[in-house]
């Protein structure tokens, strides 16, 4: 016996406010049935577990344990900045002058994230 992951729960303060800026970090919608004060709100990812978000009274007090990592389409250099625009701020850089690494950003309440390489960029022959 097995068992599927059905959802990665994110602990927030305003789930619906959170669950729209992960909505837009990756292009999917927020369920339908969910809106502003909603206690749990959904993104519906088109692929594998959905991203569940929950309102709950404690803040956010130490670094995550588990984090997603984004691969962006683009280059991981405009994903950043457009990460950066809709409301991410920058936490660290662990970028490699070779192209490989990451940069470590966080949303709006404060969960870090990781942008890695573009898949293109990983494919991409040595210059």
């Amino acid at each position: 016996m097995t068992s599927v992951v059905q959802n990665i729960a994110i602990d927030c303060a305003d789930a619906y406010k959170l669950a729209v800026f992960w909505s837009n970090v990756t292009g999917s919608p927020v369920h339908p049935e969910d809106g502003p004060g909603s206690p749990e709100t959904q993104v519906l990812l088109p692929e594998g577990p959905v991203l569940h978000f929950n309102t709950v009274p404690e803040p956010k007090t130490a670094k995550n344990r588990i984090h997603l990592c984004l691969r962006p389409e683009n280059r991981r250099e405009e994903e950043v900045e457009r990460l950066l625009g809709l409301g991410a701020t920058f936490v660290a850089d662990h970028r490699n002058p070779d192209g490989t690494g990451w940069a470590v950003l966080a949303d709006p309440e404060g969960n870090e994230f990781c942008v890695l390489r573009s898949a293109v960029k990983r494919e991409a022959p040595p210059a």
